[in-house]
Order: C-alpha cells, then sequence, then structure tokens
C-alpha cells in the first residue's frame, strides 16, 4: 500500500467548488450499523476495528491531506473492511480520496502506477468539459439520493478511455466510487424539488448543470473520504462496441462501422498487428453466392471471392463447409505439412499471410460466417491470442446475420424497384394496406385486401420511339426471307442435278414461286407466316430424309442445315442487325432514367413506371396524397415539367450519338402530353400497376393510346419527327408552365428556334388537340 497524494485528474480538469473535508466519522458510523446488522463472524472483525479507531488519539486534530499519513494504521483498517480477504493487493487498483475532489491519498501499488503512468503511456480521449461534467453527475446524484431519497436516471458508474501509445489502441477502466463513507449537510433549509419534473428532464438527457442553479453546491458541507476501484474494462468495451454496430447499422452504412468491428477485435487481443476479417455467408435460392467484398482486410473474398473461384466452385466448396465446419489454426502456415486437405494454403501463402485462424461462427447452430484472423510478414500469434476473442464471438455472430439480412434487404429492394411497380414512394400506402389486411386475418375477420389508390395526382406522360420500327421490321424479315430463298433454291438446284426428284421439282417450283411473291409490295403477317411453313414443315423434314438416304447429297443438304442452326446470321442478319440497334438505344434510355429517377425523389417523392414498346413509355404520378408527410407545391410540378423537356432534349441528342455505331441506323421521336389535370389512380392487382379510375380519367388514359401515330390536321404528316420534340395538349393552360422553360431551353441552345404551333386531325372521340413541336439542338 502507498500513502502519498496525487491528484488523479492531473491537468485535465479542476476542482469543484465544493465545502468538502477529510473526516473518518462517516466511516465509523458506517461500520457499526454494519456490525450491529451482520450475523457472522465479521461481526467481531468490525468491532475490533472500532475498538482500533476509539483507541486511536486525534487529539481534535482536523482531518487534513497534510496530516492524512499520520493516519496509515486506520487507513489499513477501512482497506481491510473494504476489499475481500483473498484479494491479492499486487492486482488491486484500490484506493481512497478526498470527497468529490481528486485527490488521491492511500492507495494499492497498482491503483497508483495506473495513474502515474497514465500520461505517459496513454493518450487521454476525455476533454477537461467531461471531466467537470462527469463530477457534477456524480455529486449532485449523491445530493439528491441521500437528501431528497431522489434516485437518479443516470447511471453514476465512470469509465475513461485512452489510446495505448504502443499498440495504437483504446484501453478502457471503469472507475467505481463508493461513497458510503461520506456525509453531506444542508447549510440552512432545503428548497423544494418537483422530483417527477427533473426525473423528466434527466431521462430526456438534460445535464446536471442544470441543477447549479437550483441548489448551489456552496449549500452543502461533505464530510468522510470515497473509497474507488479502477477496473480494466477493455475487453468488455471492446465487445460492447461490436454490439453498438449491429444495433446502430443502418443499411448501406459507410466503411467506419466495419472500422470500428475490426479496431475492437484489435483492442481484444491487445495487438494491432493481428488482422480480421469477416466473411458472411449469403444465399440465393437457398444456393450459397458471393457475399460482401470486403469486412476487413477483404483476404477471405480474395481466396474465396469471384477473382478466385467460379460460381459453380464457389457454391460447391461452400456447401461442403457448411455441411462440416471446422476450425482451422497455424501458428506458421509455411511450416505446415504439403497435404491435399491443406492445398487451400497455397492463396494464403501467396498473399505473405504467416499465422491464420479460420473460425466458423455460428448464430442458433446455424452457420453465418467465418471469421478470419492473421498476420502478415514476420508476425505471429498463437492459440492464447484466439482464447482472448472469446467474449466477442457470439456478437460477431449476429453481426454476421445483420449482414445477411442486409444482402437479403438488397435483393428484395432490387427486385422491388426493377421488377414490380411497389416503389419507395408508394410503398408507406401498401405497408398500410397489409397491416389492415392482418390486423382483419388476426381477429379471425373475413380478410379483404383494401384498394390502394391515391387522389389528385398529376400526371406525365412521355414516350420515345423507334421511328418506322413496324415498317424497319418488315423490310428486315422481308430481306432476310429473300436471302433464305436464294441459299435454298441454290440448294434444291445442286441437289436436283445429283439426284433427280418429282419432290425436288416441286419445291424448287415453290421456292421461286415465294420469291415473287417477296418481290410484290403486297405483304402480309398471314404471307410470312406460310412462307415460314413452307421453309419449315415444307421443306426441312424431307431434306433430311434424303441426306439419309442418298450419300450424294448429304454434304449439301447438311451445309444448309448448318446456315440454319449455327448463329443464323446467314438468314436472320436484316432482322438481328435490327434488334441489336433496338436494343442499343433501348439500353440507353433505360440507363438513363435510371440515373434521373432517384434525383426526382430528391425534390418531392412521386411515382415513376416506365412500359418497355418499341421505344420507351413512362408514367409519373405526383401530387399531396403520394406523399401525406411533406407539404406539395405547384413548384414541385414545375420542376418535374421542366425535366421533362430537358430529359426529352438529352434523350434526342444520346440516342442520336449511338448512330456510327449502330448495325442498323435507327432514329427516335419525343412526344409529351401536357394534362394539367389531377386525376386518380389506383393499383390493378390483376395487372401489377397503378392504373387510372374514374370515367372522367380513364379518358386521359385513352387519350395516350391514340395519339402515338396522330397527323396534323389537313395533311399526311405525322406529328413526331426525329430530332424534335412533341408536346400535345389541349387548352392553352395545359402548356402554361411549359412556355417559359422551351424560351428557356431555346435561349440556352438546348432546342432550335423552329416551335411550331400545331392543330392535329381529329381522332375517333377526340377532337380539339393541339401541339407543340420544337428541334433539338
Amino acid at each position: 500500500m502507498k500513502n502519498v497524494t496525487l491528484n488523479a485528474a492531473g491537468e485535465q480538469a479542476y476542482s469543484l467548488p465544493v465545502n468538502a473535508a477529510l473526516s473518518f466519522d462517516p466511516f465509523i458510523e458506517y461500520l457499526k450499523k454494519r456490525a450491529e446488522g451482520e450475523p457472522t463472524v465479521k461481526a467481531d472483525f468490525f468491532k475490533k476495528v472500532l475498538e482500533k479507531f476509539e483507541s486511536y488519539q486525534q487529539n481534535g486534530t482536523a482531518l487534513t491531506l497534510e496530516n492524512i499519513s499520520g493516519y496509515e494504521p486506520l487507513l489499513e483498517y477501512i482497506y481491510a473492511c473494504n476489499t475481500s480477504p483473498v484479494a491479492d493487493e499486487q492486482q488491486l487498483a484500490w484506493g481512497l480520496s478526498f470527497p468529490f475532489q481528486p485527490y488521491i491519498f492511500y492507495g494499492t501499488e497498482l491503483l497508483f502506477t495506473l495513474l502515474t503512468q497514465r500520461d505517459e503511456k496513454y493518450e487521454v480521449t476525455q476533454t477537461e468539459e467531461d471531466y467537470r461534467r462527469e463530477r457534477l453527475q456524480l455529486v449532485y446524484s449523491f445530493i439528491l439520493k441521500r437528501l431528497y431519497n431522489f434516485q437518479s436516471p443516470v447511471k453514476t458508474g465512470l469509465y475513461h478511455a485512452g489510446t495505448s501509445t504502443t499498440t495504437g489502441l483504446l484501453e478502457y477502466y471503469s472507475v467505481n466510487i463508493n461513497t458510503d463513507c461520506i456525509s453531506v449537510t444542508a447549510r440552512g433549509e432545503l428548497p423544494a424539488l418537483d422530483c417527477n419534473r427533473l426525473y423528466m428532464h434527466l431521462s430526456e438527457g438534460a445535464s446536471y448543470e442544470i441543477m447549479e442553479n437550483m441548489l448551489p453546491l456552496d449549500m452543502f458541507e461533505f464530510r468522510g473520504m470515497a473509497m474507488l476501484t479502477v477496473t480494466d474494462i477493455t475487453p468488455y468495451k471492446a465487445v460492447d462496441n461490436i454490439r453498438k454496430v449491429r444495433l446502430n447499422r443502418k443499411p448501406g452504412a459507410d466503411n467506419s462501422a466495419q472500422d470500428t468491428v475490426i479496431k475492437s477485435l484489435k483492442t481484444l487481443v491487445r495487438n494491432s498487428k493481428i488482422e480480421f476479417d469477416l466473411f458472411p455467408f449469403v444465399h440465393i435460392n437457398d444456393e450459397p453466392v458471393y457475399g460482401f467484398e470486403k469486412t476487413g482486410t477483404g483476404i477471405l473474398f480474395s481466396v474465396w471471392g469471384e477473382k478466385t473461384l467460379s460460381p459453380e466452385d464457389f457454391r460447391d466448396q461452400a456447401k461442403s463447409y457448411a455441411a462440416n465446419p471446422s476450425f482451422f489454426f497455424s501458428q506458421d502456415i509455411f511450416q505446415e505439412e504439403e497435404k491435399e486437405e491443406y492445398k487451400f494454403l497455397d492463396d494464403f501463402r501467396k498473399l505473405g499471410v504467416r499465422s491464420l485462424a479460420l473460425m466458423p461462427i455460428f448464430l442458433e447452430r446455424t452457420p453465418v460466417g467465418v471469421l478470419g484472423v492473421h498476420t502478415w510478414g514476420d508476425d505471429t500469434f498463437n492459440e492464447k491470442t484466439l482464447a482472448l476473442l472469446e467474449p466477442a464471438i457470439g456478437a460477431i455472430g449476429q453481426l454476421l446475420q445483420v449482414y445477411r439480412d442486409e444482402f437479403n434487404l438488397e435483393i428484395e429492394n432490387i427486385v422491388m424497384e426493377k421488377f414490380t411497380s411497389l416503389q419507395p414512394a408508394v410503398q408507406w400506402k401498401f405497408n398500410e394496406a397489409a397491416w389492415e389486411y392482418l390486423q382483419q386475418r388476426k381477429k379471425q375477420l373475413p380478410a379483404k385486401v383494401q384498394n390502394v389508390h391515391f387522389n389528385d395526382v398529376y400526371p406525365l406522360y412521355g414516350a420515345i420511339d423507334i421511328r418506322n420500327s413496324t415498317i424497319e421490321r418488315n423490310k428486315a424479315v422481308r430481306a432476310d426471307l429473300d436471302n433464305h430463298l436464294r441459299i435454298l433454291c441454290e440448294m434444291l438446284t445442286k441437289v436436283q442435278h445429283e439426284h433427280p426428284s418429282s419432290l425436288l421439282e416441286e419445291a424448287l417450283f415453290n421456292c421461286t414461286k415465294w420469291q415473287q411473291v417477296l418481290e410484290q409490295e403486297e405483304w402480309d403477317a398471314t404471307d410470312e407466316t406460310n412462307l415460314n411453313h413452307f421453309l419449315t414443315e415444307g421443306t426441312l423434314p424431307y431434306l433430311k430424309h434424303l441426306a439419309q438416304q442418298e450419300p450424294t447429297t448429304r454434304n449439301d443438304i447438311e451445309g444448309y442445315l448448318k446456315l440454319l442452326h449455327g448463329s443464323g446470321e446467314a438468314v436472320q442478319h436484316n432482322r438481328n442487325a435490327l434488334e441489336a440497334s433496338m436494343q442499343m438505344i433501348n439500353n440507353a434510355i433505360n440507363n438513363y432514367f435510371e440515373t434521373e429517377k432517384d434525383k426526382l425523389q430528391q425534390a418531392y417523392p412521386c411515382y415513376f413506371e416506365k412500359f418497355r414498346t418499341d421505344g420507351i413509355e413512362y408514367d409519373i404520378y405526383i401530387g399531396q396524397s403520394i406523399s401525406p408527410n411533406r407539404v406539395f407545391d405547384h413548384f414541385h410540378l414545375k420542376n418535374l415539367r421542366l425535366w421533362q423537356l430537358s430529359s426529352m432534349a438529352a434523350i434526342t441528342r444520346l440516342t442520336r450519338s449511338l448512330l456510327p455505331n449502330m448495325p442498323q441506323q435507327l432514329r427516335t421521336t419525343q412526344l409529351i402530353f401536357a394534362h394539367n389535370h389531377t386525376i386518380d389512380i389506383s393499383f390493378r392487382a390483376d395487372e401489377r400497376r397503378f392504373d387510372v379510375e374514374g370515367t372522367y380519367n380513364i379518358r386521359y388514359q385513352m387519350i395516350k393510346k391514340r395519339i402515338d401515330k396522330v397527323h396534323i390536321r389537313d395533311t399526311d404528316e405525322r406529328l413526331t419527327q426525329t430530332d424534335k420534340i412533341a408536346l400535345i395538349y389541349f387548352n392553352r393552360k395545359d402548356i402554361e408552365d411549359y412556355l417559359p422553360y422551351l424560351q428557356y431551353m431555346q435561349e440556352t441552345g438546348v432546342l432550335q428556334n423552329d416551335l411550331e404551333e400545331l392543330e392535329l386531325e381529329d381522332l375517333q372521340g377526340l377532337s380539339g388537340l393541339k401541339a407543340l413541336r420544337v428541334g433539338v439542338a
């Protein structure tokens, strides 16, 4: 034991302005109560200690930090009464301090060692303000409990963190301050307190600084001495930090959370040179697949990931491992024997790993992943190091399950976003409908899914169409069929010379006849069907039979069949070129909308749905009912309309830029329908999409379906033209928001100065349609 005075706070904090003094009296009173109520042999010991205090002459001298060393025998009795008889003084950090001041005057060697080496071995992370706040919490919690019988809702246990200058890792120490041997008296009448209100404030996180005005510290006198015990809680805090990462983690969180986990594991083993990596097991349709690429050093993904293993090999190995998860440890993998079962170590050796441990992690008896522990170069570790990880295994298992859940959620979100009409902007409404359905089912009532609808939303419609796609497709089909007939005729002619046959003569006649039909302008779907039937059912079975029966014809016929069943390029060249060009256009437009739709949601949530035709069509719905918790303003609609114009211009330039790389050059037309009135929409479960609701609103849907090929009044000219944007409307008011944006885009060089105002032909049930048309620069 040491009997010296030490300022435990050093220069980190100053003393609180409290009226305090050292005294043995509170301890003596405390010991008398213990002796009276103690039924064991301890009572005799307590009584002997009391006799020692009574026989020790204090001569009426007040205790001070300067003269406390003269009472060391009594201090030793206090130590004996408040610690375990079997405790090893060399392993116990215990001491006595001045009441509510950071002055330690008596304690174990370990306590003084920790305090004196703190500034040399650790970078203290707490500030002066942190220390002051902790002391205020401690002293006011004590006052409230002793004088008001009020139990503070805030824990009074303290802990201190510091970064080791040797390892660079955090170390944590708890400081338990026992105030049983301190008395407090009020100098004057105690003020009344509203304890309920105070409890509410403190529970909500209010600082104890609010007490300084309610109960100034100079109102109180403190006598006695505090007992403190310092405990190394680094392992506990390291595991706690991992648990906090699991509890506070959000999908898509940055790498800082993962860094916290790895640093906590290094703290747990007290070695910054030991590296860690987490490899969660994730599945698609119960089949193992690659998961997160990096959760630590990433070494496990380097060995088991897509750069090393094919999906099939990974699946086989993962299944095999999951069926029999085994622990592996080697202090030096370069010293392991060359066995087949250790062949996997070659990949780790190539990466420079020395010590390696692969620990299967379970949660509820299910393998959820692997924890990899390793070192680089010449650094090593042994089994004792792995034993230090035991407290964290449970938390690691739960964290790996979080990663698995995140992966599954990400897959679900992609399915929801890319393959269904259920988008985040409207998902809240479906959640409500699902909850209502669940409530009815739980109450054993007839469960009926309520209709999901949104009232008074503004619709925006746009269409990007491939110009003359039907004509181009017919041209490609006729060109390919003509080429097919030519090849067939050439082959039949050669075979006829080698093996004359009436059936071959008939096939040649039909082939020539179909060539003449293709040259005619009139060509319909029936002709195409009949010709395809001739090329397949009319000739192929006979040719296959002939090749088997007459060897002299086999080479010619098999050469023809290879042209059909290979890549098909010889007889589908034009159709393949057309399809490739259409695919290029649609992919470019799709990618553009995918990058843009998230930007739209930032201004105000809206429902955005695309449809694949020969081009791309889209519907956008926006309004207050889509997002009830956010105020909808007309400016949100205007912003969307400006985006509609600018995106059409951008897509025009985008598809135009693809022309040099297209196998078959195709151009696009751009169409917008301006509707300035709100409509109601509802979700159609049979089609898994939203549709308009109500008689008036159905008219809007009907207009959309009929305007794509509309002509300018009294002409044969189609409204939609390449390199132009067409905007259809009924009334001038429908385009009031668009007009200033058109002018703005013309002045900035996005659009050309060729704006046309046009009247359109009457359609079935529709008249009075008008349009604006403008070229894209």
